[in-house]
């Protein structure tokens, strides 16, 4: 049993080093992975002000209602905003799926930049109670400064306008008045041809 266990934990320690030399920039791509997984902590947490460590000075981010956050301050206010006295959300969870690797650019063995692009879901849960499931693709750019750490430096967020929630709500809704108006059409038609053949008669 002990050969069997000793065995395993070789091979998972293989596969380990195997994918780390497999993958070129294994340091920077780990340390990627983890600044895209704080985010999701402090969103996910309620630490809304955690959020601009992961953030250049001179940020640019464009939200998914597609406000723009120029200054890192600006990340706490657009969370408060939305989630804090008179908001009009109550909590959100959030998931980012990154499509494939950062690619890294500038010096090849020492990278300056990369650009990364992948998919997410933000879950909404509204003040009312409801609750909203929004697909999302975004795109990030992220830089490495002085003190070596990478962070971003530009992310846009952006949703398929034919196909989320809120979309398919309204649309219902436009089904909905579009049946009562015409059902309301055939009411008034019918009240008019009653009128008509009261006067005629």
């Amino acid at each position: 049993m002990l050969k069997k266990l000793l065995i395993i934990v070789c091979l998972l320690m293989n596969s380990t080093s195997f994918a780390a030399t497999e993958e070129p920039n294994h340091a920077i791509h780990e340390e990627l992975r983890g600044l895209l997984q704080g985010i999701e902590k402090a969103i996910n947490t309620e630490k809304y002000g955690d959020l601009k460590q992961y953030f250049d000075d001179k940020l640019k981010i464009t939200t998914i209602n597609q406000n723009v956050i120029s200054t890192p301050d600006g990340i706490d206010a657009y969370f408060k905003d939305w989630f804090g006295k008179g908001g009009y959300l109550k909590k959100l969870d959030i998931k980012l799926t990154p499509d494939a690797l950062t690619d890294l650019y500038g010096d090849p063995a020492n990278p300056s930049w990369g650009l990364v692009y992948g998919s997410g879901t933000e879950n909404y849960q509204l003040v009312d109670g409801r609750n909203l499931a929004m697909k999302t693709r975004w795109t990030a750019t992220v830089i490495k400064e002085a003190d070596g750490k990478w962070r971003i430096l530009a992310l846009h967020i952006g949703t398929n306008f034919y196909d989320n929630p809120i979309f398919a709500a309204v649309k219902d809704s436009t089904k909905y008045y579009a049946v009562g108006g015409l059902v309301l059409g055939l009411l008034l038609g019918v009240l008019g041809m009653v009128f008509l053949r009261r006067k005629k008669s």
